[in-house]
């Protein structure tokens, strides 16, 4: 079981509003993504659930039972934090043990356990190591371990990749994505990188200054932004927006187009330009071109295009893949 269940609730710290009223429902067996900005609210919404912040108003259940006054640990959730936290002292087997022994818990059940989450982790031939002696991903994993040896109703991350390197940070995506297809429980993770979020979600909250500004999977938000602010934070590179008379003839005060709905050709198109900036990626060039009328547009190329800067080009968009929005922001 893991659905979890918030019914308006809110925090604030004196007269400051951090969350303001919201809800949210959490389907049992989801890996849920919160994502956003610096300073939007989504680590705060996160140890709300979790109990390690007093909620100001509203409730939340987790498996249908109001858990809104209880302490952390009758929550029966399991949160892995930015920080490792392991004890350095301790073998990687006893880390993982630690909760279980403080539970009372005898010491066949704990080997049991621990055995099982060193192979699902890869941990099998690391038990008696020290943290010292592990790479960081591998210290991830047995702070993971720690929490699955819980066997918890939800698994909860706090941003747990942003310490590691661009390498790692990918490799354990795919190890956190395959541990949730795995144990299939309930995973919530905090990450202010998009990238995270589209590739490991199911349902992804975009979260700005404490609001929900949408909840959908990672090809809804892509395909649909309902606002201008889920339109720039998903997606990269990000979504073009043009303003003005261009906007005005497809009948918006803004239209989004993203870089790779864009046709480019030295000879002819919609928008004439000259290439600055060309960020060759191999597979990928991302073309930076500077218009009269329109600013800066980025283009996704072939990473064989062939085009460099300086060069004159003129861009199509795919009228299909125009997005607009009025006035207030929000989605024609």
């Amino acid at each position: 079981m893991g659905n979890i269940v918030l019914d308006k609730v809110s925090k604030s710290f004196g007269a400051t509003t951090i969350i303001p009223q919201l809800d949210l429902e959490i389907e049992n067996g989801e890996f849920v993504v919160f994502v956003g900005p610096s300073g939007c609210g989504k680590s705060t919404l996160l140890r709300l659930i979790a109990g390690l912040e007093d909620t100001s108003g509203g409730s939340i259940k987790i498996d249908g039972r109001d858990v809104t006054a209880e302490p952390p640990a009758k929550r029966k959730l399991a949160m892995v934090f930015q920080s490792y936290a392991l004890y350095p002292h301790m073998t990687v087997r006893n880390n993982i043990a630690f909760p279980l022994k403080m539970a009372g818990q005898d010491k066949a059940a704990i080997d049991r356990k621990v055995s099982d989450a060193a192979r699902v982790l890869n941990l099998t031939n690391y038990l008696d190591r020290r943290p010292g002696q592990l790479s960081g991903g591998q210290r991830q994993r047995v702070a993971i371990g720690r929490a699955i040896v819980r066997q918890p109703s939800a698994f909860l991350f706090d941003e747990p990749l942003s310490n590691l390197d661009a390498a790692l940070r990918g490799t354990m995506r795919l190890e956190i994505s395959e541990l949730h297809y795995q144990l299939k429980t309930t995973m919530i993770y905090v990450t202010h990188d998009q990238v995270e979020a589209m590739t490991m979600a199911d349902k992804i909250v975009v979260l700005n200054a404490g609001n929900i500004e949408q909840v959908g999977s990672p090809l809804e938000l892509y395909r649909s932004p309902r606002n201008l602010f889920v339109a720039g934070f998903i997606g990269s590179p990000k979504m073009n927006f043009i303003e003005g008379a261009e906007a005005a003839k497809h009948g918006a005060s803004t239209i989004g187009i993203r870089p790779e709905h864009i046709g480019i050709s030295k000879t002819a198109g919609e928008w004439k330009g000259k290439v600055g900036v060309a960020e060759h990626l191999g597979a990928d060039t991302f073309l930076h071109v500077h218009t009269d009328n329109l600013g800066t547009i980025n283009v996704r190329a072939s990473g064989e295009v062939g085009i460099h800067h300086g060069d004159t080009v003129y861009l199509t968009p795919d009228p299909s893949k125009l997005h607009r929005f009025g006035a207030e922001g929000m989605a024609l």
